[in-house]
């Protein structure tokens, strides 16, 4: 082989991997099965989660009213219904968790085992 035939090749990892980063943006990436699964497992426990959390705190800061009512303004009556109805809602909180879990998972429970049968065959 002479000098001009020769096979010259450059090879740069730096460069191949911001070629790849680059090609990553423009590509379609398709979310696999598991991870699917998996998210939509976590959307279900956070969304009763999140509900239950604000529910709590609505509770907390109508009890918080009350005791306002009673301490500070002297409405004894009114002040002591408006606690008692926010000690309930508190009390509930658990209650509304475990039954918003159950409804939603009831809800995305046929994507669940469809997927799952798709990943157990």
């Amino acid at each position: 082989m002479s000098e001009k035939e020769k096979f010259v090749y450059h090879y740069s990892a730096k460069q191949q991997e911001e070629i790849r980063t680059i090609r990553e943006k423009y590509v379609d990436n398709e979310e696999d099965k598991v991870t699917q699964l998996k998210r939509l497992d976590q959307q279900v426990s956070n969304r009763a989660a999140m509900i239950s959390i604000v529910w709590g705190l609505i509770s907390t800061l109508v009890f918080g009213v009350g005791m306002c009512c009673v301490l500070e303004w002297e409405i004894y009556v009114p002040g002591i219904i408006i606690g008692f109805i926010g000690i309930a809602g508190m009390g509930s909180t658990h209650m509304i968790h475990g039954h918003l879990l159950k409804k939603f998972r009831k809800k995305i429970a046929p994507r669940i085992i469809e997927l799952t049968d798709e990943l157990m065959k």
